[in-house]
């Protein structure tokens, strides 16, 4: 067995949107804890990790739900330092809610900074089991994706039709997202645990990235 092992991948993530919109009962549902009916709200931000196997490799999520409500916008700045990527998500059944995701995206670009352009972002929209209430067009969610791509970069966005309440897309979309994320990989760290035994990097197994 060999003295180096290998630390999974790392990733903060930011659940960020309006409150209301299954944010909470997303991360409920990836976690695989099923649905309920009804959540507490977020204060400040829940934070919880969950590690999945993307394209063969392991790829662990810590993932920041942030609480959407607008008195929380002066605690949210702080916890976007560090983030790796961003899950926006709006409501299909509540036009404000993708309104709303302009000034989500300005408040992204005003606390990551010049990061932002290594920042992956997954596009969510929520409760489409909800069919018979759909009330936003195609139009204006294929407008702000366009949006997306040119702040963001067309390579390191996506979007997808999601439902708590069913579990549709749920493990697909942070699938989805740890293939932009691998894209972006850099050479993983390998951690000697014996102490005093020094190895040459030259001596190291390469790292590959997995295909994305």
């Amino acid at each position: 067995m060999s003295i180096f092992e290998v630390r999974d991948d790392l990733y903060k993530v930011c659940l960020v949107g309006d409150g209301g919109v299954g944010k909470t009962a997303i991360v409920e549902r990836f976690l695989g804890r099923g649905f309920a009916s009804t959540y507490n709200l977020t204060i400040g931000t829940n934070i919880c990790t969950h590690t999945v196997d993307v394209d063969g490799t392991r790829v662990k999520f810590q993932i920041w739900d942030l609480a959407g409500q607008k008195r929380f916008e002066f605690v949210r700045a702080t916890f976007y330092r560090g983030s790796h990527a961003i899950v926006m998500v709006f409501d299909v059944t509540n036009p404000n809610s993708l309104a709303n995701l302009h000034e989500w995206k300005n408040e992204i670009l005003q606390n990551l900074g010049k990061s932002h352009h290594d920042i992956p972002i997954v596009l969510l929209g929520n409760k489409s089991d909800l069919q018979q209430k759909l009330l936003i067009d195609q139009d204006g969610i294929s407008k702000f994706k366009d949006e997306l791509k040119m702040e963001f970069h067309a390579d390191s966005t996506a979007f997808m039709y999601t439902s708590a309440l069913s579990g549709m897309n749920i493990e697909e979309s942070f699938e989805a997202l740890g293939l932009l994320l691998l894209k972006k990989r850099k050479p993983q760290i390998y951690i000697d645990k014996t102490p005093n035994n020094f190895q040459h990097l030259s001596n190291l197994p390469s790292s590959r990235p997995s295909k994305a």
